[in-house]
């Protein structure tokens, strides 16, 4: 819910009167069931009770302490953008930052992770396995067969109710909060089990997590937590019973991904768990995973390197004859990256692709790869204004390239290679999403008019009507016809029309000494006439998307839009591109960001734009990128006509 970072309005952050802080943790409290004892009352036990038992005062207290504060916010979720308004609650328990501990979406108030790291159980908790629980992070929701540690799973965790989520590999440090979609503690199996168990709410790392006043970055997770440490129904005697007479049928795969080298294809070892095995009867003390030993930068360094090398060796073979080998230099460094280095390398499972990335090589950077690369003398680059480093020329003769081995690698299609072409026409379609329906549609704008009342006698008159939309060139031929009915054409000169009341009164209104000379006078060209009617409509636009009809359309008052890029500087030399306005084009602006991220191998940003409607977003690239964003809408249907570019790097437009 929380990828985009939210608008939490600081003007109207305020404290929480102590009238408001009750009504708020009584709401929490009667919300989550959370049980009170009178603070006299023996609470030693805590730990094996279900629920929080702490006096009334004690529990408002640790709920939300003193001094708290809060605040409406927005944001944006779902692949649609949608626009979602909430409350923030903040507060800071001693000795701490002051941070968002809860909130409040509709009429329901949900935990943070701060809130759960300093109050166990106050929520069911769920385990899945590492590997999902990071994808969770990222905003995906968790499915049912990615539920671990169960059955049975706590009581509570019933469709709607609230839940956290931990790894099985730190089980008592909850990163996630989520909704139960179904009932998952009447679940009996999960095995082979389809459909959504939890909707990801928030999580450690989004950016509710990250806010702060001050700007600090966001609070690191405990090693281990001892209130989680039992699970809900654990104190049951039937529980520990169960376990021991479970009868485990199920069949595991274990997939082992290809190497870096692309010498071994991928494998799959079934497991099943009901053949008998020497030593299975031992006592099961511990369960021990294989996991995927790390890479180091200088492993990831070599990757990168052999991906150089193998786009290289490509361009050699493929095209013999061409002294270029099928470049056209100079080359940008973003396409350098995304043509010639991201398609060439071994990223297999997204596990890969998470592992080989240019930040986690000892470069961490596009441009100190390219100089480590120009030191070893394999290509020859220039720094340009603005700090873009582009590849002029590479020796295709070098033995290291020549010589170089190809590896097996993840998909045929090295379109960047194969085909040939030149870096900067292929860089915006190299990152193709599936999903984005805005690839390949057909646009087309209208600038549409719609005439005043005062010109009602006029249009009747040619037969028509003032609550249609027309293009200027259909305007011309009814106001002729308006001339030619009533006899208004000059006997000595066609091209002049005298003028009756009615077009005296409607379209002159004797203001500009122009208009007082045509009046005086009686007469007035044709085309000054037509010029005048036409400015005197009000003006509306439309764009009509593959086989929409005009008739189906529904024009919006104002002048056609356009969509804006704007190249300026920031932190002394650094070069942004930003994107807005494509809205209006059905252009999805996160599936755009996301192509513009591989396109450009660099970073990007979505959020709302400033002084912009509701839901009107803005794209920001690292570096000068105004040629592929205009690839990546041209592939959008969207005409070079309708993109304005203004460059403040350069202090002019263009």
């Amino acid at each position: 819910m929380f990828k985009k970072k939210p608008n939490v309005k600081f003007k109207t952050l305020a404290p929480l009167r102590s009238s408001d802080r009750r009504k708020i943790t009584d709401q929490i409290i009667a919300e989550y069931q959370l049980e009170i004892l009178n603070e006299e009352d023996d609470v030693t036990n805590t730990d094996e009770q279900p629920k929080a038992l702490v006096g009334i005062s004690a529990l408002r207290s640790s709920l939300l302490p003193d001094g708290s504060l809060s605040a409406k916010f927005s944001t944006t979720t779902g692949p649609d953008l949608k626009t979602l308004t909430g409350i923030v609650y903040v507060g800071a328990r001693p000795g701490e930052d002051q941070r968002i501990l809860w909130f409040k979406v509709g009429e329901k108030i949900y935990p943070t992770v701060y809130t759960l790291w300093k109050k166990p159980r106050i929520i069911p908790l769920l385990h899945t396995p590492d590997v999902v629980l990071r994808k969770m992070r990222g905003g995906a929701d968790l499915m049912t067969p990615g539920l671990a540690n169960g059955p049975p799973f706590p009581t509570r965790a019933i469709r709607g109710s609230t839940v956290a989520i931990a790894s099985l590999e730190n089980p008592t440090v909850p990163m996630v909060v989520g909704i139960c979609e179904i009932d998952v503690c009447a679940l009996s199996n999960v095995q082979g089990a389809k459909g959504h168990a939890v909707k990801t709410l928030h999580w450690d790392g989004d950016e509710i997590w990250a806010w702060s006043h001050g700007g600090k970055p966001g609070g690191s997770a405990p090693r281990i937590i001892d209130g989680w440490g039992i699970a809900e129904d654990s104190s049951s005697p039937d529980v520990e019973a169960g376990f021991a007479e479970m009868n485990v049928s199920r069949t595991e795969t274990v997939t082992f991904a290809q190497d870096a080298a692309g010498e071994h294809g991928d494998r799959e070892l079934k497991v099943d768990h009901n053949t008998h095995v020497d030593g299975e009867d031992g006592t099961p003390w511990e369960e021990v995973a294989v996991q995927r030993k790390e890479l180091t930068s200088k492993e990831v360094d070599n990757i990168f390197r052999n991906a150089f090398l193998f786009a290289m060796h490509q361009h050699r073979e493929t095209h013999p004859n061409d002294v270029r080998h099928g470049l056209d230099f100079p080359i940008p460094q973003s396409l350098f990256v995304s043509d010639l280095i991201l398609p060439f390398l071994p990223t297999y499972t997204e596990d890969d692709a998470n592992a080989i990335q240019i930040k986690k090589t000892s470069w961490k950077s596009a441009k100190k790869f390219i100089k480590a690369l120009e030191k070893e003398k394999l290509l020859r680059s220039k720094d340009r204004n603005g700090g873009e480093t582009v590849i002029q020329d590479v020796d295709f003769g070098d033995p290291a390239i020549s010589t170089f081995k190809p590896y097996k690698l993840p998909r045929k299609d090295t379109t960047g290679a194969n085909t040939g072409s030149s870096g900067g026409e292929k860089a915006a379609t190299s990152a193709v999403s599936a999903n984005d329906d805005s690839v390949g549609q057909q646009l087309k704008k209208l600038s549409l008019l719609k005439p005043k009342e005062k010109l009602a006698s006029v249009f009747n008159s040619a037969g028509s009507t003032l609550h249609s939309h027309y293009l200027p060139a259909e305007l011309r031929p009814l106001i002729n016809a308006y001339i030619e009915s009533e006899n208004l054409v000059s006997a000595t000169n066609k091209r002049l029309v005298n003028l009756n009341p009615i077009l005296a009164n409607a379209v002159f209104d004797g203001q500009s000494s122009m208009d007082r000379e045509v009046l005086a006078k009686g007469i007035v060209p044709r085309d000054a006439l037509v010029e005048r009617i036409i400015l005197s409509c009000t003006h509306y636009w439309a764009i009509l998307r593959n086989d929409e009809r005009r008739d189906q359309a529904k024009p919006k008052a104002g002048t056609a839009p356009t969509i804006r890029i704007l190249l300026e500087t920031r932190s002394g030399n650094k070069t942004v591109t930003k994107v807005s306005g494509m809205e209006a084009f059905y252009v999805n602006p996160q599936l755009l960001a996301d192509e513009l991220q591989k396109a450009c191998a660099s970073s990007t940003s979505i959020s709302q734009l400033v002084g912009g409607k509701v839901g009107a977003m803005e794209i920001m690239i690292q570096g000068p990128q105004k040629d592929i964003v205009t690839k990546a809408l041209e592939k959008r249907g969207v005409s070079r006509s309708w993109v304005e570019v203004l460059d403040k790097t350069m202090g002019k437009k263009r």
